[in-house]
């Protein structure tokens, strides 16, 4: 069976989530965790790699966490962790660590691209280097099978597949594998048609009231060309349109709003009142779970999904101990 089958994901902690985490990564968490036995855990380790205050890690984790549950992951279905609360996943990186190449891991997409950004060598912490090396702790101290992931991130999962297959060769075939699980993504711009992001304060949060949401949705801009309400616009440039795409469900009433663009039948005012009404039937339900869910409550399921997650962990470092010869 599928269900057998172990799928495990991972974030890091960097504040609140908004509407491009959901559709392009919680949402397949939703629809994954039905299909395989899944394992969804705060990487708050990885947090580290390039910042040194974690005076907001707490509450950008409980924040991530209660955004979790409110769109839809079910700890009772899914195992949902805390990285930190799992040392299994510390002492499985020490012992890669010692078989990795370390050319392996300066060639690495995600290594290169950080190091352009960083002033003074100095800088460059192990941590950040190593990065692939607990990544593939992280996903192998589970034995997962499968790790969901968009096509542009298949080189960092392979580089877990030639660490595994180097460890097989030399300690026996303890590990699987792991594959991919290519997930739908979906390119949602921000606010102001560049990529959302918080550093660009084009974000909407699954937190934001529908009051804020439509103060954010009001200004955008949509088709340059369209001046006046009875000039025929362009849905395909129209950011507002992409968002249409991702909050309406039917493709009826897309073709409706798309012939009412390019017809000049409707106002950019009313096509942003329609995706307004959309969004507040998707925030609704999310909004009233987030209400309920309390600190001490998120706290609770995470320290019962932490210990459930250390009880496999601890399985595999047994098995990695006797064929390492750790054990006496």
């Amino acid at each position: 069976m599928q269900k057998e089958k172990v799928l495990l994901s991972g974030n890091r902690v960097s504040g609140n989530l908004h509407i491009g985490h959901y559709f392009g990564v919680l949402k397949n968490y939703v629809e994954l965790q039905h299909k395989y036995k899944s394992y969804f855990f705060i990487a708050n380790w990885h947090g580290l790699t390039d910042r040194h205050d974690t005076s907001q890690m707490r509450d950008f984790s409980i924040e991530m966490l209660r955004d979790w549950f409110a769109v839809g992951i079910d700890p009772e279905v899914a195992t949902v962790f805390i990285q930190s609360y799992v040392k299994e996943h510390a002492e499985l990186n020490l012992l890669l660590g010692m078989i990795t190449p370390v050319g392996w891991l300066s060639r690495c997409p995600t290594y290169k691209d950080k190091v352009k950004d960083i002033e003074g060598k100095e800088t460059i912490n192990l941590g950040l280097l190593g990065y692939p090396v607990l990544m593939t702790s992280d996903i192998i101290v589970y034995r997962a099978h499968h790790v969901p992931v968009g096509e542009d991130q298949l080189a960092h999962l392979e580089i877990s597949r030639e660490i595994v297959r180097r460890f097989n060769s030399f300690y026996g075939e303890i590990f699987p594998e792991p594959s991919a699980v290519l997930t739908k993504t979906s390119k949602l711009l921000g606010l102001d048609n560049r990529k959302m992001s918080k550093s660009y304060d084009n974000c909407i949060y699954l937190s934001d009231e529908m009051d804020l949401i439509t103060k954010k949705i009001m200004p955008m801009v949509t088709d340059p060309a369209r001046k006046r309400k009875t000039d025929p616009g362009n849905p395909d440039i129209c950011n507002v349109y992409s968002y249409h795409k991702v909050f309406e469900q039917s493709e009826e009433t897309l073709n409706e709003i798309r012939e009412g663009c390019t017809q000049a039948k409707i106002g950019c005012v009313d096509c942003k009142k329609i995706l307004l009404k959309k969004m507040s039937e998707f925030f609704e339900p999310i909004h009233k779970k987030r209400s309920e869910l309390t600190d001490d409550y998120i706290i609770d399921i995470v320290k019962e999904g932490s210990k459930k997650a250390s009880e496999r962990a601890g399985e595999t470092m047994e098995m990695v101990n006797k064929a390492m010869n750790l054990i006496l």
